[in-house]
């Protein structure tokens, strides 16, 4: 059981949901071009102060070996753009409309999607953390299909509870936040025939290991135990920035779970093609994904060294 928080935290989380309301009120007012841009300069101001932004750089390394101290840097300032840059749109939610003449959203792929609504039995969806993966889930759920949607909570209970209002808004029919409590909604949910929804590019203590760009990390089998224990197909989605706050969601062909016999290998080999997926995806589109994660060990961080963290972690 959670200790009960102190009066400095609740007093702190009040202030911190008092900022949000300013912070996103000034975005509100603004067109959603400008605050979307504003919202980007801001944070390439800001990111750099942080520690996330050596994170970002050395993940750039370990992704792309050849890269230089800028181009690290450069996809590390392009994190930050893309943050700050959703954060503002967040204000500008309900314009997000992928099915609208002028949505700002165009679809591609979506005959997967409708294969799955039309097909009266759920699907796992799986993708990462890329561009504005708000825009995503709107496609997903204004499409007509039916689902659950997995997230992390926010450390503030009242900033979460303000983003929820947003989600459930524009259109998140069922949220389940990560946890004991949430993988067993998302148990139920599909087994009731509803369509659930994971962002499986982040770590995972608990998760097994599997390959990730020519590493071995901790990754979540939650989507492909799923996907076969009740036979239903993992659909992989993305969606890349354009200019002006637009984007493009694509809706990609199916993974099957992997049917070997034993089930430890069949999971193994079904999250190595999620994985897989997600590698394709970062490497088409770089400067959309979420590089401020620490998505690698601890040590890798605590050294900065990436070709010597490598041997000592045994990431090869």
């Amino acid at each position: 059981m959670s200790a009960k928080p102190s009066f400095w935290q609740r007093f702190g989380w009040r202030l911190e949901a008092v900022l949000w309301d300013m912070v996103m009120a000034v975005f509100g007012i603004l067109p959603i071009e400008k605050a979307s841009a504003l919202g980007g300069w801001c944070l390439r101001k800001l990111g750099p102060l942080f520690s996330a932004h050596h994170v970002a750089q050395i993940n750039a390394k370990l992704v792309f070996p050849d890269i230089d101290d800028a181009g690290a840097k450069a996809l590390a300032m392009a994190a930050w753009d893309n943050l700050g840059r959703l954060g503002a749109e967040f204000a500008h939610m309900n314009e997000m409309r992928p099915y609208a003449a002028d949505g700002r959203v165009e679809v591609r792929g979506l005959e997967y999607l409708q294969a799955v609504r039309d097909s009266k039995t759920p699907a796992v969806i799986i993708t990462g953390h890329f561009a504005n993966w708000e825009v995503m889930a709107a496609a997903i759920c204004q499409s007509g299909l039916d689902a659950r949607v997995s997230y992390r909570h926010a450390n503030n209970p009242h900033i979460d509870a303000r983003i929820t209002a947003i989600r459930l808004g524009y259109g998140i029919p069922d949220l389940s936040a990560k946890g004991e409590t949430g993988a067993r909604e998302m148990l139920d949910a599909i087994k009731a025939g509803q369509t659930v929804t994971f962002l499986n590019d982040q770590k995972f203590n608990l998760g097994i290991d599997a390959p990730f760009f020519g590493h071995t990390l901790k990754t979540a089998p939650g989507p492909a135990r799923l996907a076969r224990r009740f036979n239903v197909p993992l659909l992989p989605v993305s969606v890349t920035r354009l200019p002006k706050a637009r984007f493009v969601v694509t809706f990609h062909p199916p993974i099957d779970a992997d049917t070997d016999p034993d089930k430890t290998i069949a999971i193994a080999n079904t999250v190595a093609a999620i994985n897989r997926f997600l590698e394709d995806q970062i490497r088409a589109h770089p400067k959309d994904w979420f590089w401020v994660h620490r998505r690698w060990p601890k040590e890798v961080y605590r050294k900065g060294d990436t070709s010597k963290d490598k041997a000592a972690s045994g990431l090869t």
